[in-house]
């Protein structure tokens, strides 16, 4: 990637990140329940025994209803959890499992059971994916370490059971993408 190119995607990021940061609290709560009652009644989370999640950080929009009710329903519930360079996805059956980890950003400790992919079961998954910014051509834009492109880089059948969930405001017009860059099936926006 050249250096233009990355400059681009710095100022782009640091944007889109200023417009996140600066929605209240109100609209935080509103975004909130609008993203739970989307992707809860999704078909991709009503088909699905797994969630594949994220523990929302700073000012993601927040998931924590989700998992909630993924709980509640019975679903097995797998949050990231970052060792070196590497993400894994570990089991979680309540937040009061989660501890401080990578950036601040709240994990499980590892130590339970760590989420296995099977092509064959990849139908029973639906994976929610955060991101910085998305456009409308699916793509995605991240913090910019590439855990998500990695993790569903050898992944075909998971890759058709992602969802995009973000703020209006981190939707813009066009994204660099490179070809290792991998789009989310769907974008959810609210």
């Amino acid at each position: 990637m050249q250096e233009e190119e990355i400059n681009i995607k710095r100022q782009l990021r640091k944007a889109v990140l200023a417009r996140r940061d600066a929605l209240s609290e109100d609209e935080q709560k509103k975004a909130e329940t609008l993203i739970t009652e989307r992707i809860c009644s999704h078909s991709c989370f009503t088909t699905a025994d797994i969630l594949l999640a994220f523990v929302s950080y700073g000012s993601e929009i927040r998931t924590t209803q989700i998992l909630m009710q993924a709980w509640k329903l019975g679903k097995k519930v797998y949050v990231p959890k970052v060792e070196g360079n590497v993400m894994f996805f570990y089991r979680i059956e309540s937040l009061e499992e989660l501890v401080e980890g990578y950036k601040g950003i709240l994990e499980p400790e590892g130590d339970s059971e760590s989420f296995q992919y099977v092509q064959a079961e990849a139908d029973r998954i639906c994976m929610l994916v955060p991101g910085v910014a998305f456009d409308r051509e699916r793509n995605r834009m991240g913090y910019g370490k590439g855990f998500y492109d990695r993790f569903l880089g050898d992944k075909q059948k998971l890759q058709l059971r992602t969802i995009g969930i973000c703020h209006t405001c981190q939707m813009v017009e066009s994204l660099p993408a490179e070809k290792w860059d991998i789009k989310p099936q769907e974008i959810v926006v609210v």
